[in-house]
């Protein structure tokens, strides 16, 4: 899978600051990039240790096209999965 210049910019700065609605207010909240590990496969994903709701979850997977994981859980970008971001 080819990824987007969003999500090599994101990639490349290790980190990224993303609007997101928490308790009905925005917020920006720092995103890191991590390497995450799921069976047999390494992939880079966006990470924060705040509670966001799913939907908002799966929206920013969807504008950064990758992988987002927080406490409540992980989203990937439609129709992709883990394999599609193995690192190399």
């Amino acid at each position: 899978m080819q990824l987007s210049d969003r999500a090599k910019e994101i990639l490349v700065a290790g980190s990224a600051k993303i609007r997101v609605r928490r308790s009905g207010m925005y917020q920006r909240i720092t995103f890191t990039v991590k390497t995450a590990k799921l069976g047999s496969i390494e992939y880079n994903e966006l990470f924060t240790n705040r509670l966001i709701e799913m939907p908002d979850l799966m929206r920013i997977a969807e504008e950064t096209g990758l992988p987002v994981e927080c406490p409540s859980g992980r989203a990937f970008p439609k129709g992709t999965g883990a394999a599609d971001f193995t690192k190399g």
